[in-house]
């Protein structure tokens, strides 16, 4: 068995945090969270974490079905009262919480390279609120009849966020506040405003080819996440989240296992699998299924995984987008079969390396 140490590539910033059942198999923090004054990332360091806050609203939204305020099969254009345009307002809750809903992405990654373009006629400092999105994809038509296929969709989340705000009567970060951050222990989560920031939050990177140096993102991204994405994390937190989520602190165990359980996609990609309800689920013929969450904006790069065979739940965060996939491949191909001989904490370099 391979250090997890060996298998870091020295030019990656972030976090990392590993543990299995509870103990810390791997503890790591590298890169400057603000380059200009070389402040480094630290354990506490809070990370944007981009589409992983789909899991949060995903959390949110079956907590109301369990509670009796919303069915599955409840119809979108039921539910909020703006003008749809050409979206079916049949789509169901459902069909929005698995991506079949073929409502029109705002982001349309089948289309659209790069998130930047999004702004060139919608400026990004305005979008601090979920119905702040509807210009961007409310006036085009349907991408697709509802529930014909699986394709990722921004907007369906971001509908599924005004849901929320629709039942509760609070903004939907408020809600997930209460309901799932505060509840798992999570002090340090939540969608924080770029123009405001509060302290420990690093910034992220993007590499400029042309001058060979860094910017930061604050003109890629909206200015405050929304139901598709956007909150700040550190690693302890999204820990904290696995556990409370797996301790059924969030959710029933039935719900929990449908939600973790495959409902969307065809799995043609082995590595991104399929969907379940805001978590993505990579095949295992040879156990049960691994669950991961994961975000990905310029200069955002996240994801968060379970492993129900042994216990471990690997996080691994950066605010320079750096390849955070091809390290999970690493944690799998070199833990997965083996966890359960690994010392508690094998490695640890937090707070700088």
């Amino acid at each position: 068995m391979t250090d997890m140490k060996e298998l870091i590539n020295d030019k990656f910033r972030g976090n990392i945090l590993i543990t299995q059942n509870g103990n810390v198999l791997f503890a790591y923090s590298n890169g400057y969270a603000d380059l200009a004054n070389e402040i480094p990332n630290a354990s506490d360091t809070k990370f944007a974490t981009a589409s992983m806050g789909k899991t949060f609203v995903a959390v949110g939204i079956l907590q109301l079905i369990e509670q009796g305020k919303l069915r599955f099969d409840d119809r979108l254009g039921s539910i909020l009262d703006i003008d749809l345009k050409d979206i079916d307002p049949d789509v169901t809750v459902e069909q929005l919480l698995t991506h079949t809903s073929g409502v029109p992405d705002y982001f349309d990654e089948s289309v659209m390279s790069a998130y930047e373009e999004l702004w060139k006629d919608n400026p990004n400092y305005k979008i601090r609120h979920n119905s702040d999105l509807l210009p961007l994809f409310i006036d085009k038509p349907m991408m697709y009849p509802k529930g014909v296929r699986f394709q990722y969709n921004n907007s369906g989340y971001v509908l599924l966020a005004m849901i929320i705000e629709k039942i509760s009567g609070k903004d939907f970060d408020v809600y997930l506040k209460e309901a799932v951050f505060d509840v798992c222990g999570m002090r340090s989560t939540g969608y924080f405003e770029l123009d405001r920031l509060p302290s420990k939050c690093a910034n992220n990177y993007i590499y400029c080819e042309d001058t060979g140096d860094y910017r930061t993102n604050i003109y890629a991204v909206g200015a405050k996440g929304t139901g598709d994405g956007g909150a700040f994390v550190t690693v302890g937190d999204l820990m904290n989240f696995w556990n409370g989520l797996l301790d059924h602190k969030l959710l029933s165990d039935e719900m929990l296992t449908k939600m973790l359980s495959k409902q969307s996609g065809d799995g043609a990609d082995p590595e991104e699998g399929y969907y379940g309800y805001g978590v993505w689920i990579i095949d295992n013929p040879s156990g049960k299924d691994y669950v991961y969450m994961q975000g990905c904006d310029p200069g955002v790069s996240a994801i968060a995984e379970f492993n129900p065979n042994n216990g471990m739940i690997s996080i691994i965060v950066s605010n320079y987008g750096d390849n955070v996939w091809s390290l999970m491949r690493k944690v799998r191909k070199n833990y997965y079969e083996t966890a359960a001989s690994i010392s508690p904490l094998l490695f640890s370099c937090q707070d700088g390396c």
